[in-house]
Formats: C-alpha cells, sequence, structure tokens
C-alpha cells in the first residue's frame, strides 16, 4: 500500500497533514500507523502483556480493545478477539480489504483517525473466532 498522502482520504479522517502525523508520532508509529508498515514478530511492547485497561490509538487515543479480550496467539504481535464498542454500539475498527503483498487479508484501521493497527483473521478464540492482530506500536495501553 502505499503512504496516505490526501487529506480527504478515508485513512486521514482527521484531515492531518502528512508533516503534521510526521510531527504526532515517532518514526517507527508513523510508518506502521500512517504508511500500512508492520513491527517484526515478537518485539513489540504489548506481544505478552497482560496487564488491565484499555489499549488506544496510539495516533489519536481512541479506545480500540480491552484488555479482557487480550489472547497469547503465539503469533508474535498482541491479539485480542474483539474489537471494543463505543456508547452506540459502533465498532472502534474499520475492516478494510486489503490485497498487498499477493494476498487478500482484511486489515484493520482506526474508526476514528483511519490508522493502520493491523489485520483480522478467523483463527482466533470462541466466541468471536476472531483475531486481531495489532501492532504494539499502533497502541498504547491506558490502565483505567
Amino acid at each position: 500500500m502505499s503512504p496516505t498522502n490526501d487529506t480527504a482520504d478515508p485513512r486521514n479522517k482527521l484531515g492531518l497533514s502528512e508533516a503534521e502525523w510526521k510531527a504526532k508520532l515517532t518514526p517507527e508509529q508513523y510508518r506502521v500507523l500512517r504508511q500500512q508498515g508492520t513491527e517484526r514478530a515478537f518485539t513489540g511492547e504489548y506481544t505478552d502483556t497482560t496487564d488491565p485497561g484499555i489499549y488506544r490509538c496510539a495516533a489519536c487515543d481512541h479506545p480500540l480493545f480491552e484488555s479482557g479480550e487480550k489472547f497469547h496467539s503465539g503469533c508474535g504481535w498482541p491479539s485480542y478477539s474483539k474489537a471494543k464498542l463505543d456508547a452506540e454500539g459502533k465498532p472502534s475498527v474499520d475492516e478494510i480489504e486489503d490485497t498487498s503483498h499477493g494476498m487478500t487479508r482484511t486489515e484493520v484501521t482506526c474508526a476514528n483517525c483511519g490508522s493502520h493497527l493491523g489485520h483480522v483473521f478467523p483463527d482466533g478464540p470462541p466466541p468471536t473466532g476472531l483475531r486481531y492482530c495489532i501492532n504494539s506500536v499502533a497502541v498504547k495501553l491506558a490502565h483505567e
């Protein structure tokens, strides 16, 4: 996927310029969140974390996942069985078909700002059967 450069792009729901995104994020966060990159497996801060709290978008602070939905999948990235819902019952993430790298996957982006978080796969635990495979650098754990 190419980097997001157009402020009208649905992946840039906050309408920030690339210069503003670069100023707001670390270089690694920018690469993952804004350029649809990924961190290396088993290197992320939250891969093995079991602390309670809410995982929020590192780009906009939007609540994304509850720690109770986190599980150890062995894939090398933090995994969650479902995304958080807002007060109106809307998911905190958007899902977008991703056909990059010669495969078809479902990309997960922040519903608030459009930043890339990771991908979701249909091989998670019951009852959802989903595994939201999320880059640690794309989230921050808030102990709420």
